[in-house]
């Protein structure tokens, strides 16, 4: 099964929300998101790289979540639904606003230069990430507020923003919290070695 079977199938599967049919279609159809890189140049710069990064998250995010511990002390009532809505879909910002570039790079094996292809961005909506992932996908389903906040937050520390307001985020939304983790298990430990 390749990466953009596999992701239809969970989102087919899990996702029954109303609207969920004409996201799947914008994914498809209106969007370069199974051929996207996850990013220029850190995890899965890569063509199909954030298909690939999502498939990723949402593996971490359900193991996460069947932790014993976690059961216990979080006490997660997040289903299955929300589980693929989060995961799938928190880097939905990143659709449409890669463009190929060239540079000039020195072929190590002939010592000739030669125009190397890479990727930059060039975003058309720039309302930054988490929340720009939250805007997108309301325009399509409607989310709850676990979920909206998991995937505006999904950065985790790693963000730009106020320490204490991600802390506090962290603390109220516990789907928040292991979107966070799954993400960075994903981009640092399993991505690292896949580019």
């Amino acid at each position: 099964m390749t990466d953009k079977e596999e992701f239809i199938s969970i989102f087919n599967e899990k996702i029954k929300r109303e609207g969920a049919e004409k996201l799947l279609d914008f994914l498809e159809n209106k969007s370069d998101f199974f051929t996207a890189p996850a990013s220029t140049r850190y995890h899965n710069a890569f063509e199909g790289g954030l298909l690939r990064h999502s498939l990723n998250v949402y593996r971490c995010l359900t193991d996460y979540l069947e932790r014993p511990r976690v059961k216990e002390v979080y006490k997660l009532s997040t289903n299955e639904e929300s589980a693929a809505i989060v995961a799938l879909l928190h880097d939905i910002c990143k659709v449409n606003i890669y463009t190929i570039s060239y540079r000039n790079s020195k072929n190590e094996k002939t010592g000739q230069w030669e125009k190397v292809p890479f990727y930059t961005i060039d975003d058309k909506l720039p309302y930054g990430h988490g929340e720009k992932s939250v805007y997108m996908i309301s325009g399509f389903i409607r989310l709850t507020r676990e979920e909206a906040m998991a995937i505006r937050w999904h950065m985790g520390f790693s963000g730009i923003e106020d320490k204490n307001s991600i802390g506090k985020a962290l603390e109220m939304f516990p789907l928040a919290f292991a979107l966070s983790t799954a993400d960075m298990e994903a981009s640092y430990f399993l991505e690292g070695s896949e580019n």
